[in-house]
């Protein structure tokens, strides 16, 4: 669970914007739009694979 404590003379808005790139930056929106539909286990695993081929591009090409 996420949690915020309020700065010292910030306004809601700024809370509301600080609690939101948490979020998004915690993956939780992506995740919630994920599990909203099902997912058949077929594309779980077509989703976990070209992620880590991503992954695995992504080392290849900055590791030399």
């Amino acid at each position: 669970m996420l949690k915020i404590k309020s700065r010292a003379g910030e306004s809601v808005q700024q809370m509301i914007r600080r609690f939101k790139k948490l979020c998004e930056k915690e993956g939780l929106i992506r995740d919630m739009k994920r599990m909203t539909y099902y997912e058949k286990p077929s594309e779980k695993n077509r989703r976990r694979i070209r992620k880590a081929q991503r992954a695995a591009l992504n080392n290849k090409r900055y590791s030399s």
